[in-house]
Formats: structure tokens, C-alpha cells, sequence
């Protein structure tokens, strides 16, 4: 028998495939359910975790174990990413010596379900004789490290969505939703700019979106341009170098429209002889346009907006180059 056909033979009853697919939208749905909550329980303690982490003088030390511990590293990293440096520690590493990381005016982040995590008192009692600020991201708000902690985020939830109720499911959805709560308000106190997102994130599609300018790719040398007493004849060449489009130009550079492939094809549906007609007849007079120093991802929205390929660039008015939709999508801007 083949492997297709095993596989087949192997595959539950269509009634187990349905109960199968019953249980996932009843993880899904109870872990969107215990999200939805948290928002209802946000109040001053949420505020006042945002003020010490924005006032720190240090790094955020973000601590956890197990599953809580998987939760702090993508807390540490969100942090990171935008705007305030944080980092993962390790709470048995930390009491081993790694400890030495949370320098003065560091703020320490503790992620537990219960409140009642072993591995995390030896930390709390680090912060406390060094008087560093607890943010206790807890399943219980009345723990033991609740009452230690300077600010309590409470991320408890009803039930986890695990069927045996054991295994932490809703508990961490909550527990990493809550991190993103953090990291965004802090985005708003810090003043956090999509600048300053692009400085710390150059590599990759995001980087490069947020950080190419039309000026990088733009053909600013040896472009072809005409005025607009130029004819059909005269623009088939330019309009074949240029990919369809070319700008049309006054005596002073300024622009004052432009051409494009698809204006010839509808002149000459409806006229026999127009290889003499000069382009101020059927030209594009309104075109959208680029600057050079806007963000190449800016003018590939307009000209999807608009369904046009390229845009003429200009810069105090005067045209200085044209910039393309393919050398955009080339460069990686989405």
C-alpha cells in the first residue's frame, strides 16, 4: 500500500476530524477571551509600572522560568525593539553570578502564573537590598510576590484553555499580551518615533521600509525629458528607455506633466495619423509626483492609490529625476 494510501487509512473518522477542529476554536476562543479581560483589570498599577520602566536610569530585567520564563525572553525582546533596553535573565543563572548585569537604577521584571515561583524569591530579595523596583507580572495579585513588588499587572486568568486544565496555555497568551501593553505605552511616554524604530531595526523588508528614500533608487542621471511641443515620433525612444513613462518639462526644468505608454495607446486608437501631434495635446498635465527625501515606501502607496508605475521627483519645483515602481520592489521596500 502506498504511503498516500496508509496515510489515508491512518486519518480519524470524520466525526473525530469535527471534534478536532472544535477543541482548536475553543483554545482559540478561550485564549481571546482571557486577553479581553486583562484590558477590563488595567488600572493605575498598569501606569505606574509604564513610569518606572520610562524612568529607569538602567537596564530591565526580565525573569521567568519555564514556560513564564519562554514568556519573559519575548517580553526582554519586545522591550528591546522598541525603545528600552531590556534583557532575559535566567533566575538559577542569576543567583549563579549573572546577577551582575542589573546594574544601578536597573528595574526588574518577574513573570510567574502563581505568584509563588521558587526560583524567583532569591531575586526579589537581590532587588529589595539593592532597592531596585519589582514589576510583578502575576496570576495572582494577592502572591507573595505581588505584595513585594512595586507595581502588580495582574494576568490571571479563569481557566486555561488546555482541556486538563494544565498545561499553561491562556495563562501565557495573557502573560505575553500584557508585555505588548507594556512595550507600546512605553512607545508613547518615551516618545519612541518610527525613526528611531528603523535605527535599531536596518536589517531586513522592516529596515529597509523604514529607512529607504526615494533618493536611493530614484534615476537621477541621463533621464530622458521633453517639452511639450515634442512629438509622438519624438518620445517613442524615451518612453521605451524610461519603462512608459517621461516627463514633460518647461524651459525652466519646471514639470508640467508627463507621458506614458498608456496615453500614446488610447491616441492612437482614436487618431490615424498621430505621429506628428505634439504631447501638449494628450499629455498627462496634473501627474502625481516624489521628493527625493520621502520614504520610498510613501510613494509606492501612491502610486498603488493611483495606478500609476512611476512618478516624476522633484525638489523646489524642478524636476530632478523619476522614480519606478520595479526599482522600488526591487530594493525591498515591501
Amino acid at each position: 500500500m502506498s504511503t498516500v494510501a496508509n496515510a489515508a487509512a491512518d486519518a480519524p473518522p470524520r466525526a473525530d476530524r469535527a471534534a478536532i477542529v472544535r477543541e482548536g476554536r475553543h483554545v482559540l476562543r478561550s485564549e481571546a477571551e482571557a486577553v479581553a479581560a486583562l484590558a477590563d483589570r488595567l488600572g493605575d498599577e498598569f501606569a505606574r509600572a509604564v513610569d518606572l520602566l520610562a524612568t529607569s536610569e538602567g537596564m530591565v530585567v526580565v525573569s521567568g522560568i519555564g514556560k513564564s520564563g519562554l514568556v519573559a525572553r519575548k517580553v526582554a525582546a519586545t522591550l528591546t525593539s522598541t525603545g528600552t533596553p531590556a534583557v532575559f535573565l535566567h533566575p538559577v543563572e542569576g543567583l549563579h553570578g549573572d546577577l551582575g548585569l542589573a546594574d544601578p537604577g536597573a528595574v526588574m521584571i518577574l513573570v510567574s502564573r502563581s505568584g509563588a515561583t521558587t526560583e524567583l524569591h532569591g531575586l526579589l530579595a537581590f532587588a529589595e537590598t539593592r532597592r531596585m523596583p519589582v514589576v510583578a507580572m502575576v496570576g495572582d495579585p494577592s502572591s507573595r510576590m505581588a505584595n513585594r513588588a512595586a507595581a502588580v499587572l495582574d494576568c490571571g486568568v479563569t481557566a486555561e484553555a488546555c482541556s486538563m486544565g494544565l498545561a499553561p496555555t491562556s495563562s501565557t497568551t495573557a502573560a505575553l499580551a500584557m508585555g505588548d501593553a507594556l512595550a507600546v505605552a512605553l512607545i508613547r511616554r518615551r516618545g519612541f518615533r518610527p525613526e528611531d524604530f528603523a535605527r535599531i531595526h536596518p536589517g531586513g523588508t522592516l529596515g529597509r521600509r523604514l529607512t529607504l528614500r526615494v533618493r536611493d533608487v530614484m534615476v537621477d542621471e541621463d533621464y530622458p525629458a521633453v517639452t511639450a511641443d515634442a512629438t509622438v515620433r519624438e518620445i517613442i525612444v524615451p518612453l521605451a528607455r524610461m519603462r512608459g513613462t517621461v516627463p514633460v518639462i518647461d524651459d525652466g526644468n519646471e514639470l508640467v506633466g508627463v507621458v506614458t505608454a498608456g496615453d500614446v495607446a488610447r491616441l492612437m486608437e482614436r487618431t490615424e495619423d498621430f505621429l506628428g501631434l505634439p504631447v501638449s495635446g494628450f499629455m498627462t498635465r496634473s501627474p502625481r509626483i516624489a521628493f527625493p527625501d520621502e520614504l520610498g515606501a510613501t510613494a509606492v502607496r501612491r502610486m498603488e492609490e493611483h495606478g500609476v508605475m512611476a512618478l516624476p521627483v522633484l525638489r523646489a519645483g524642478g524636476l530632478v529625476g523619476i522614480v519606478h515602481l520595479h526599482d522600488l520592489l526591487r530594493a525591498g521596500v515591501l
